[in-house]
């Protein structure tokens, strides 16, 4: 039984602002023809839709995307047309390509000079036989273009962002209730997607991650950063009494995304040292999304964020970030703490409609640490929460 919601959503006008949207960034950069290869780039110019598959199936039956900057509807070539939206116009709807062989990049090579001869071309992504098919034409990056597009969410994103929290945190509902000493993470994981598809997800996009944690670095695993190992892949192996496990996954909403992270400790209730950690991730989310509002930048953030954990280690890891954004893509800009520095997060100023997915760790060496993943709607004023966290555990 699918959730239901109450906000409203109009696909087909999410389509036509974000078309509108991409053409205009399009015309800023001076881009005539757009060549999209990679699906979440696809979806969000297009609403193009495909089943989720492994990795290899999805190569191989990739879609593909030409948008121009006259405006006119998008070329798409799919192996599910029953995915196109229907806008989409039949005489703009092609069979799928195998662009990982001459005759399929040929054929599409000879419909991009079709629908625009010449002029400034940008693809996202280029297999080496489309490459060698357009050997000729200058190819330009669109990753600018594409990403002043998607920075600034209307409210129908929001509220497919919101609607793909709120099942993946109905899932992890179902989910939490058979964590208990023996039990596998592939267990977890199976209970999950079953779960997400019955509550109306579209598609799994990041597979679950049920990580018990050590209490140390020095336990290891090891990695170059000599930081925190996370997040590592689900094994079967059965969670013990006590473990601290770190939880990480990602659905998909009519094509956009959700983020979730949370701390469980399995079989036991928190102690006071985990009860703390809590308290200190959420003053650092509080302090944060109290600073959060148009004109900030990211480096503001950062600055909040660390000044709550003053004295105490950085509470992000190095090798990720204090927050991400979020939408057709897991993980989109803006980026918030970085390793490009404090002079990028400079540059990095909040506007209405960005998304921030915040994630903080609190890591004690020897006590372990916590983390969660709350996600935040920047608004015209301040900020709205569009994920609700459940703390209970740790309170009282």
């Amino acid at each position: 039984m699918t959730l239901t919601f109450d906000g409203p959503l109009d696909l087909a006008r999410m389509r036509r602002e974000r078309h509108a949207r991409l053409v205009a960034s399009m015309r800023e950069d001076g881009i005539d023809a757009l060549l999209l290869l990679g699906q979440a780039n696809i979806a969000y110019a297009t609403g193009l839709r495909v089943p989720a598959s492994d990795q290899n199936l999805a190569i191989h039956r990739r879609p593909v995307a030409l948008v121009t900057a006259d405006g006119a509807v998008p070329h798409v070539w799919t192996w599910y047309p029953e995915g196109a939206p229907a806008e989409l116009a039949p005489d703009h709807l092609h069979a799928g390509l195998s662009l990982e062989f001459d005759a399929g990049a040929r054929t599409l090579a000879s419909a991009v000079h079709d629908a625009c001869p010449t002029g400034t071309l940008a693809v996202d992504e280029l297999t080496m036989p489309l490459r060698a098919a357009l050997t000729g034409r200058p190819v330009t990056d669109p990753s600018v273009c594409l990403g002043r597009a998607k920075l600034e969410k209307t409210p129908d994103e929001l509220e497919c962002i919101r609607r793909a929290q709120a099942i993946n945190e109905a899932a992890i509902a179902d989910v939490k209730a058979m964590v208990r000493p023996g039990v596998r993470g592939t267990e977890l994981t199976g209970r999950f997607l079953e779960r997400i598809f019955a509550l109306g997800a579209s598609a799994n996009t990041v597979d679950p991650i049920w990580q018990a944690m050590p209490a140390s670095i020095a336990e290891g695993p090891f990695s170059m950063t000599g930081d925190v190992v996370f997040p590592l892949c689900t094994t079967a192996e059965p969670f013990e009494r006590g473990a601290v496990v770190w939880v990480d996954n990602g659905i998909n909403y009519e094509g956009y995304g959700s983020d979730y992270g949370h701390t469980w400790i399995v079989g036991e209730a928190p102690d006071a040292v985990k009860r703390d950690q809590c308290a200190r991730y959420r003053a650092v989310v509080d302090a944060v999304v109290e600073a959060i509002r148009p004109g900030v930048s990211a480096r503001d953030l950062t600055r909040v964020a660390q000044q709550v954990e003053a004295g105490r280690r950085t509470p992000w890891l190095a090798h990720f970030y204090l927050a991400h954004g979020i939408g057709t893509d897991s993980a989109e800009p803006p980026f918030v703490g970085t390793d490009l520095g404090d002079d990028f997060d400079e540059t990095v100023v909040l506007t209405p409609g960005n998304v921030l997915v915040l994630e903080p760790v609190i890591w004690d060496d020897g006590q372990s640490g916590f983390r969660a993943e709350d996600i935040v709607a920047v608004t015209d004023t301040g900020a709205e929460v569009l994920s609700n966290l459940e703390y209970s555990d740790y309170e009282g």
